[in-house]
């Protein structure tokens, strides 16, 4: 069994730990990209509309 004690911990800086930032390089990428943000919008608001 391993003590808790035996593991050792490192600090990990936050500027590695942040996530990273969106590349879009092709056109493809942007149209998929866009269209899934697009879609998330529909739904919710199909959504809202049906909840009444």
């Amino acid at each position: 069994m391993a003590n808790n004690g035996d593991i050792e911990q490192t600090a990990y800086p936050a500027e590695k730990a942040r996530q990273g930032e969106i590349i879009l390089r092709t056109r493809t990428r942007r149209i998929i990209f866009l269209s899934g943000l697009f879609g998330i919008i529909v739904v919710a608001i199909i959504w809202m509309i049906l909840a009444h």
